[in-house]
């Protein structure tokens, strides 16, 4: 019991801003699972749950894996913005070109962005190659790439 409701709290942050563990407990409550402060509060500790300020001004918990998660995907974003000085497409492969050295460093972070359409990527010093897997694909990839480079 413990452990499904421990998933079940951790489906809750993710999908809602909860400030307090009264409003924890309460939600936990009204989908059936009879839990006292004591419980919520170790369940807290037990799943490391951290409070941080929401886009609404609201402190809410999350878990710290969250935070890094989308920590790194705005650092390998930047990196990529700062690195990438045009992109351009021929059929299904993506041409991205880089600042001299740079290559790599876009490279990794289009692998670690995970695209579900890329089948993978090649960098050189200054060039990266990705396949996508069709046409469409590869045009939508340079047209938002180029929309964040503006």
């Amino acid at each position: 019991m413990k452990f499904q409701r421990q998933a079940k709290i951790l489906e809750l942050i993710e999908h809602n801003e909860i400030e307090t563990q009264e409003e924890l407990s309460t939600r936990l409550r009204s989908l059936g699972y009879e839990t006292t402060q004591a419980t919520v509060s170790r369940d807290i500790k037990d799943l490391r749950l951290i409070k941080i300020l929401s886009p609404s001004g609201k402190y809410r918990y999350a878990t710290s894996s969250q935070e890094a998660e989308k920590s790194f995907a705005s650092r390998l974003q930047n990196i990529f913005r700062e690195c990438v000085t045009g992109v351009d497409a021929a059929q299904n492969i993506v041409v991205i070109k880089t600042l001299p050295a740079l290559g790599s460093a876009a490279a990794i972070a289009i692998d670690a962005m995970r695209l579900p359409n890329a089948v993978g990527s090649i960098s050189g010093d200054d060039t990266v190659f990705i396949a996508m897997r069709d046409n469409d694909s590869a045009l939508e990839f340079c047209e938002q790439t180029r929309n964040m480079l503006k």
